[in-house]
């Protein structure tokens, strides 16, 4: 055979092109594409469009490049429409051919306005239920954390006021938002209220006006939202997510995260642990769990009291008859008044002069009135509920929760953008959360649903570490790998 030396002519027309044919069989969005169920998004949108006009792009296929955006991280939805032109398997994925026209980029941000935040919220929990469905989730042990995500704007655009200026600008955005909305229904972005934290009271971005000003771990403080996630500890799967101003306290997010987690997974409340941080140890928090037969396996708060190296609670003796405490130093205090709004009842010292005069003032209180207690009305159950807190079962959990709950936001961070808003406004930006969210499911899905979950172990190991769970006896570290698999924490076996 001799070398051809003529050169190559282009066809003008191609015949028999299959891009089924050139996408090779273990291609990673062939099995993503199977199970990415979208039969749902045409019904749901449909009240969206119009009878008449020029025909859209179909919702699938908007939903599909939206899916790519973060599947693949790709940098902007511009650089999107120009790789779906270039690449054979973005075409064959958003069943488009070669004389197909790309779709621009700026459907994705029309589609989003149109539709409203609704859509992505039931791909997000359908996803869910999928992995529910393939037994990668079991509801047995919870992890609840939070994470900053810088918001796409800058803080050199941060402009400050009254509190009234602000809050009045932060409605005109809102208002200003909704009039160049295409429906007047869809949601527009509140300005979202801060549970703590006053700088924002008097600072306000006009580039995204729903971002506050927040601290992340490193000390940097720059204009954020905050994002909080329910994962399932048995393969890491996302059961609930909520987008958050970045001030909101973590611990006002697990009882809506929990109620989540319940519609989107069917699964029974019987035998539920919840593992958290200090940041979740709140006593609403533990109230909560109690009142739902939940295992509260979260840090305990710390005390602004302990962390000022003052006297704790426990130093205080309670005297019931008279309903007083008794100091350290042998003084009393007495009841002041009964929150009944948030069941906490105050007692201040009898006689202030006490305080002044005692020489363990220095370890008790630093105020110009003597000591006082804030006690919970349930100081009791919640003194059980600490106990529990405490136990080696809910220092496991903490543990696991620092395994999973880290794994689940750097695979985010690092292979599908969370750390950075690509869009501005509270209400875009829970679509991103919840797109991620989604993608990661699906990824868990075909990775662990097609293979044989895990047995238990065995029944004797499992009893003997299950004795040293109730002995609150600790276990040689050895023994923990042999013994994990047959350790449910949340569920102590006796002989």
């Amino acid at each position: 055979m001799m070398r051809s030396l003529e050169p190559k002519v282009p066809s003008l027309f191609a015949y028999n092109v299959s891009l089924e044919r050139r996408v090779p069989a273990d291609h990673p969005l062939r099995p993503i594409k199977q199970a990415l169920e979208l039969s749902f998004v045409g019904p749901a949108v449909k009240h969206t469009y119009g009878r008449s006009g020029n025909p859209s792009v179909p919702p699938e296929v908007i939903v599909r490049m939206l899916f790519l955006l973060f599947y693949y991280n790709i940098p902007s939805e511009r650089e999107l429409s120009e790789q779906i032109g270039l690449r054979l398997d973005f075409l064959w994925f958003l069943d488009l051919d070669l004389e197909s026209a790309v779709p621009n980029h700026s459907v994705l941000s029309k589609a989003r306005a149109r539709w409203g935040t609704e859509i992505f919220e039931q791909l997000f929990t359908r996803t869910v239920r999928q992995c529910v469905q393939a037994g990668l989730v079991d509801g047995q042990l919870l992890h609840v954390d939070s994470t900053i995500v810088a918001a796409n704007a800058s803080k050199d655009s941060v402009l400050s006021g009254g509190a009234e200026l602000v809050s009045a600008l932060r409605e005109a955005y809102a208002q200003q938002e909704q009039k160049l909305a295409p429906e007047p229904g869809e949601p527009t972005a509140a300005a979202p209220k801060s549970k703590r934290g006053r700088v924002n009271a008097t600072h306000v971005s006009p580039t995204d006006p729903d971002a506050q000003l927040a601290r992340d771990k490193s000390g940097v403080t720059r204009l954020a939202y905050k994002e909080h996630r329910l994962v399932d500890d048995t393969h890491g799967v996302i059961t609930a997510v909520v987008s958050s101003a970045a001030q909101v306290a973590d611990g006002t997010q697990l009882p809506p995260l929990h109620e989540q987690h319940l519609a989107n997974t069917a699964l029974k409340l019987g035998g539920v642990a919840l593992a958290g941080d200090k940041h979740y140890g709140t006593a609403d928090n533990f109230r909560y769990c109690r009142e739902r037969g939940l295992c509260a396996h979260l840090g305990i708060a710390v005390n602004g009291v302990v962390g000022r190296g003052l006297f704790p609670l426990d130093k205080f003796v309670y005297e019931a008859a008279q309903d007083r405490f008794r100091c350290p130093g042998g003084h009393v205090l007495v009841l002041h008044q009964r929150r009944a709004e948030s069941n906490v009842n105050d007692y201040l010292i009898e006689h202030a002069e006490h305080c002044q005069n005692c020489p363990l003032r220095a370890q008790c209180t630093r105020s110009k009135n003597g000591r006082s207690l804030q006690v919970a009305g349930d100081q009791a159950l919640l003194q059980v509920d600490w106990a529990q807190a405490r136990s080696p079962a809910a220092q496991y959990s903490r543990r696991r929760r620092q395994h999973v709950m880290e794994g689940s936001f750097a695979d985010a961070a690092n292979n599908h953008g969370s750390k950075r808003a690509r869009w501005r406004r509270h209400w875009r930006q829970q679509i991103q959360s919840w797109l991620i969210a989604a993608v990661q499911n699906l990824r868990l899905l075909i990775k662990h649903g097609g293979k044989n979950q895990p047995t238990i172990g065995v029944a004797c190991l499992q009893r003997q570490l299950g004795r040293l769970v109730w002995l609150q006896k600790p276990l040689p570290p050895r023994c923990w790998a042999r013994c994990l698999p047959a350790y449910k924490p949340w569920t102590p076996i006796s002989a």
